[in-house]
């Protein structure tokens, strides 16, 4: 009873949304067909083989394709919630329900999921026994220390294996390279500082391990295709960022 309900009403209803797996019921009504939609990453994959019609965006956290809406997961839900508050009553309406409800960053759509350390551990974890332990340890470590020596060679060390053991087991057991990884993880952290604090481009690079301002911009020019600037106006939670 619920496909015919929905496709009855959706031309009734000014919006009408999903959380989560939610995106399946209004995929099957076809009410997905040709638009942007998430859900929770653990079935995106599914998702898009059941309904190859929809534009999935997997890694957004909530997408706004109106007057369809879809989110990642519950917490995600909130966010898009938040999101239709402001888009209906205001930014200040919208920051005084975060703040009622304790949300100390409201997260716009366009943010990942998913981070790349916690992608990397999770692939890492349990496939080599001790191995896989250590190099899960070294992944934790690496994502809470994006500005250190995180080079071939120091990981190598780190981890007692010469430099080409640790590079055919590091893509071997997280599917992705070192160097990959690293870039990956330390443009998480820039994005983090970009979106909550007011830090200068020069610090922000130089916390999340970019050696200089243009090389954080580059990658974030290659991998969103918009500068670090944009970003921050884009997606920042903060009016004035912290010193911490």
């Amino acid at each position: 009873k619920l496909i015919p309900w929905l496709q009855r009403r959706a031309p009734q209803v000014r919006r009408m949304g999903s959380v989560c797996t939610g995106a399946f019921a209004l995929a099957a009504a076809g009410l997905f067909d040709g638009r942007r939609v998430t859900t929770h990453w653990q079935y995106c994959d599914r998702l898009a083989a059941m309904f190859p019609a929809v534009l999935l965006e997997p890694d957004a956290i909530y997408v706004a394709d109106p007057p369809l809406y879809s989110s990642a997961g519950i917490t995600a839900a909130i966010d898009l919630s938040l999101a239709l508050v402001e888009a209906d009553l205001g930014q200040a309406l919208a920051l005084q329900v975060a703040r009622d409800l304790v949300l100390y960053l409201r997260r716009p759509g366009g943010q990942s999921q998913y981070s790349a350390g916690l992608r990397a551990q999770t692939q890492a974890s349990g496939k080599s026994g001790k191995v896989g332990q250590r190099l899960g340890e070294l992944l934790s470590w690496m994502t809470e220390h994006p500005a250190e020596d995180l080079s071939i060679a120091a990981l190598a060390l780190r981890v007692h294996m010469s430099e080409r053991h640790f590079a055919r087991l590091f893509l071997s057991e997280t599917g992705q390279t070192p160097a990959r990884f690293l870039e990956a993880l330390r443009l998480d952290r820039a994005k983090s500082h970009l979106e909550q604090t007011s830090w200068p481009l020069a610090r922000v690079a130089q916390r999340a391990g970019f050696g200089s301002v243009d090389s954080l911009q580059r990658s974030l020019k290659r991998h969103n295709g918009i500068t670090p600037e944009q970003y921050r106006q884009r997606f920042s939670g903060a009016a004035h960022g912290g010193d911490c």
